[in-house]
């Protein structure tokens, strides 16, 4: 019986996080060398899959990553996948990042990463994503975020949120059926799981924890929400305010997709979301490159 359809070239490994064993998807890089490494982070309730979207052609970040010299590395995250036999109630974002940490030194030993990593996240993979940047040491290598799916205030009341199994929470995850294409939901039905309990259980604390971390956030972080996104706040007097809490981030932009629903990589959106994100990914190389000239001409 035949696995799930896959972008060519990716193939399933298992990364070793200080003995827990994390199953992820690994894309290498077009042409040979990776120029960098893009680690995809997924969200609440899906796994590595998420960002190996089949159900229409260039919708994979694997597809788009690869070409324009990416290697692409999606991790399913403590909890999920090959690890959810010995964490069946998951991880706090605080034992994810430092399991992260340890799966990304073992990964870096063993294989090329070019000039460094970025992370894309998504939804739950985002708050993972943040709390990482905000911790120290920043893991090895961290050039930058994208996080799309993520704000800090919520647009629904508390017993909407993914701990409690009330309705619209579909509606919530995904949001108009025009928003994604025709295969969609047969495509993705390998990638759709159950949510852990450690993270259903956080879910709702996000906000608090936010205020405490987003200070220390300094790396380059792009923050992407769909024009249809259904969970998080994002008008203006909330974006003001997320940009005002992570004030002290080297480069940081706030951007809509249009036409998007809360799961951005699925959507008939997926391939401009994912170039948006590279491209902002090729500014930070930019940037990195021309700061030993910046340094000496204010010298």
């Amino acid at each position: 019986m035949s696995g799930p359809a896959r972008s060519p070239g990716v193939r399933g490994i298992t990364l070793d996080a200080g003995g827990l064993a994390l199953s992820a998807l690994l894309g290498p890089a077009a042409g040979g060398a990776p120029r960098a490494t893009v680690l995809a982070l997924h969200g609440g309730g899906m796994s590595a899959a998420y960002f190996d979207g089949q159900a229409h052609p260039g919708q994979s970040l694997f597809d788009v990553g690869m070409r324009l010299g990416y290697q692409v590395l999606a991790v399913d995250r403590p909890g999920y996948g090959a690890s959810a036999q010995h964490l069946p109630r998951g991880q706090t974002l605080a034992a994810q990042a430092a399991t992260l940490r340890a799966a990304l030194a073992r990964f870096a030993a063993g294989h090329e990463v070019g000039a460094g990593v970025f992370v894309l996240a998504h939804s739950y993979g985002g708050k993972l994503a943040l709390t990482c940047a905000a911790g120290a040491p920043l893991p090895a290598g961290l050039l930058g975020l994208d996080v799309s799916g993520c704000g800090h205030r919520f647009a629904v009341p508390a017993d909407r949120l993914p701990s409690a199994a009330g309705p619209g929470h579909w509606r919530h995850n995904w949001g108009a059926l025009r928003l994604y294409p025709p295969d969609t939901f047969r495509a993705c039905a390998d990638m759709v799981t159950t949510m852990p309990e450690l993270e259903r259980a956080e879910a709702a604390r996000w906000p608090a924890s936010f205020a405490r971390l987003a200070a220390r956030v300094r790396v380059p972080t792009r923050l992407t929400f769909a024009e249809h996104e259904a969970w998080w706040r994002h008008d203006e007097e909330a974006l003001a305010e997320l940009r005002e809490r992570l004030a002290s981030v080297e480069h940081l932009v706030v951007d809509r997709q249009p036409e998007a629903g809360h799961n951005i990589s699925l959507g008939w959106s997926a391939r401009t979301y994912h170039l948006r994100a590279l491209a902002f990914f090729e500014e930070c190389l930019a940037r990195r490159a021309a700061a030993p000239a910046r340094r000496q001409a204010a010298a």
